[in-house]
């Protein structure tokens, strides 16, 4: 499996941040609208992935729910029919809840540097410091530490989880 080094973190408003990631890529950012379904799974977290352009992806992955950077292994499955699809893996497992983003992304050497609008829930910064094969973990938390010092954001800003339990959260009395 891929592995990657995550951090996610809430943010008072990603315009201010815009600039620090641009000086940080130095390319210019690609904009991406998601909708992400999430499907029971014991061993990890299934979604569904689907993008404008109808094109999707179904998405495996385990990590741990720590605040800090945290490692995530994960496998992609591109799909031309995310619809049909999510309607089959609904009827299979079940629903567990749904995530609709806006989100902006730049990359930083091996870093993608997501900007997301997260619907009903706010503004937030995500990290994903990709991993070569055989590289430590450490390697990538140090990397995403030193990109977070980048983006001015503090480690009591970072959280644990994914953006569907972070709206779960919200519905519950």
């Amino acid at each position: 499996m891929a592995r990657n080094v995550e951090i996610k973190a809430r943010v008072d408003s990603l315009a201010a941040l815009e600039h620090l990631a641009a000086a940080l890529s130095g390319q210019e950012p690609a904009f991406i609208d998601q909708d992400d379904t999430f499907f029971t799974c014991s061993n990890g977290r299934l979604k569904l992935r689907a993008f404008a352009d109808g094109s999707g992806e179904l998405i495996f992955y385990q990590r741990a729910d720590d605040s800090g950077p945290k490692e995530s292994f994960y496998v992609i499955s591109p799909t031309d029919a995310p619809d049909s699809l999510r309607e089959a893996l609904t009827l299979a497992y079940g629903v567990t809840g749904r995530v609709k983003k806006h989100r902006t992304v730049f990359l930083a050497g091996r870093t993608r540097i997501h900007l997301d609008r997260v619907e009903d829930l706010g503004e937030f910064v995500e990290l994903e410091v990709v991993l070569r094969d055989g590289e430590s973990a450490q390697a990538g938390m140090e990397e995403a530490r030193t990109l977070m010092t980048g983006l001015g954001i503090a480690a009591e800003q970072l959280l644990s989880g994914a953006y569907v339990d972070l709206l779960a959260a919200r519905r519950q009395p």
